[in-house]
């Protein structure tokens, strides 16, 4: 039985409003996985929203309504939309008031029970409810939470705790023999400097919060909400239900998170699943935050865009090219509208869909539509050649490594690299000789094959207008199945296909 690639998004909290943080983090799973699918591998990807704990509750009771009915408002009004908007090609959606999740939780914490990591124990200390968390003294700042800039609440309970402490050398040791478990290395060395700080027990309950998942041994208490979240990764893949499935996906090969939840995913979960007797992810990665005007986009501050508000004015695919493409993932990463619309203008009309309509403008003009057999290949054609197969290694071994910018502009360099070709190779000029016809069939075949592995290659990043390309090219196959891998083989695309130019792929943006 072949595993599948598994990468995971956080589930998002539906209390919140989805904005372009939410999407850059769904965006880039999506590139990873499409990518990996384009490998010819079996790939799942996971997304989902949390729906319990104490601002959901409050915020519910707020509306006159049932926490049931709040969450599930949101998510078929909010996030399940959200999907489509950016195009995610997500293989599930995971709710936490789902069934299939509450069972899942009931079996794992049962069986931390059994095994001897829970007790029961008193409880006072800092719990900020916008991060659902309990906080350390040192975490604070003035008494707020650094994250959300508000005084946390004091909260005194007798709850169950999970024995964290007793895993403290099993982690430190993982993490010396697995040094890429956690990327990237300022995040390693953050999760290390914490876990030799030392690890206190955590209280994975509450009996002050109803809504939430009931404790399997203890009706009158919750799990605590970070303590039933993290558990998706693996109930929605048939963990306590169904073992073959659960066989075949587990463990996820790639966690994405924000770097402000880098410690549940990296100290609280890994620990968990040991105590469970379960493997561990292969890799916890944490990107950086989306900055607007210096600060990490917040609800509370009014400061948060929605996707929409971008993908309106430029559309999906240019959004999803420019998170990745404009910041070094791993890294903090500004937002300006007006450095989006000069990439958009530069690299996306000006490059990319100039490029595809003169190629088939040309082929439309000179040629009747149709692609024509090439001849023997000059010098600058076989250079051309070359540069592919450059190209496509290096994306490959980018994308790889979730290093997206390098990956995106090494097909952006080749996109230029036939720019420059047209215009060294003048086919308007070729057309007026009748000596040249040959010349010019083979100039006009070596644009359109360099189209073709374009649209391969960037399929993963923008699905809409690479899809636009290899239809206008006459293209056979489905492109979402071509190999990546394979993409540098010279001359797949047929001659005697038919060739159509098509509307703009990226149009001029409206100024005002």
């Amino acid at each position: 039985m072949t595993k599948a690639f598994y990468v995971t998004t956080p589930i998002y909290y539906v209390n919140d409003a989805p904005h372009i943080g939410h999407a850059y983090t769904t965006v880039a799973g999506d590139v990873l996985t499409r990518w990996r699918r384009q490998r010819q591998e079996d790939v799942f990807y996971l997304t989902g929203t949390d729906e319990h704990g104490t601002k959901v509750e409050r915020t519910a009771r707020d509306n006159g309504v049932e926490p049931q009915e709040w969450a599930s408002k949101l998510v078929e009004e909010s996030w399940k939309p959200v999907l489509d908007t950016i195009d995610a090609a997500n293989d599930d959606f995971i709710r936490t008031t789902s069934d299939r999740h509450r069972i899942g939780v009931q079996k794992f914490w049962e069986t931390l029970k059994e095994n001897g990591y829970v007790y029961e124990a008193d409880f006072e200390g800092p719990y900020c409810v916008g991060c659902e968390e309990f906080k350390r003294a040192g975490d604070l700042v003035d008494g707020k939470c650094p994250i959300h800039d508000r005084p946390v609440e004091m909260l005194h309970e007798t709850n169950y705790f999970f024995k964290l402490a007793a895993f403290q050398d099993r982690l430190l040791e993982h993490y010396e023999r697995h040094p890429a478990a956690v990327e990237p290395k300022s995040a390693y060395n953050e999760v290390v400097s914490f876990i030799r700080g030392g690890l206190d027990d955590i209280s994975m309950s509450r009996s002050s919060v109803s809504w939430g998942v009931p404790l399997p041994w203890d009706e009158e208490q919750v799990v605590y909400v970070w303590f039933d979240a993290l558990l998706n990764y693996i109930t929605a893949i048939g963990y306590g239900q169904d073992q073959e499935k659960f066989d075949s996906i587990w463990p996820a090969n790639v966690h994405l998170v924000g770097k402000d939840i880098l410690r549940f995913h990296a100290v609280y979960w890994p620990a968990m699943l040991m105590a469970a007797d379960l493997p561990l992810p292969e890799k916890v990665f944490a990107h950086g935050w989306l900055l607007v005007g210096g600060e990490k986009m917040s609800k509370s501050k009014l400061t948060g865009i929605s996707p929409d508000q971008i993908i309106d004015d430029f559309g999906s695919d240019a959004f999803r090219y420019y998170f990745l493409r404009a910041i070094q993932f791993g890294q903090d990463g500004s937002f300006s509208w007006e450095d989006m619309a000069a990439r958009y203008t530069s690299e996306l009309a000006n490059g990319l869909g100039n490029l595809a309509s003169r190629a088939t403008a040309m082929i439309g003009k000179y040629r009747e539509g149709v692609l024509p057999e090439p001849g023997d290949y000059a010098n600058a054609d076989l250079a051309l050649q070359e540069l592919l197969v450059a190209a496509a290694e290096r994306a490959d071994a980018a994308m790889l490594q979730l290093d997206f910018s390098t990956g995106i502009l090494a097909i952006k360099e080749f996109v230029d690299a036939v720019n420059v070709y047209v215009t060294e190779q003048e086919p308007w000029v070729l057309a007026k000789d009748e000596e040249s016809a040959q010349r010019l069939d083979t100039v006009l075949y070596t644009i359109c094959e360099s189209l073709r592995a374009i649209a391969v290659l960037y399929h993963p990043v923008m699905p809409k207008s690479s899809v636009k390309i290899w239809e206008s090219l006459g293209a056979a196959g489905e492109l979402a199945e071509q190999a990546v891998t394979d993409v540098a083989t010279w001359g797949q695309l047929a001659p005697g296909s038919t060739v159509t130019k098509g509307a703009a792929l990226f149009p001029r943006l409206e100024t005002t």
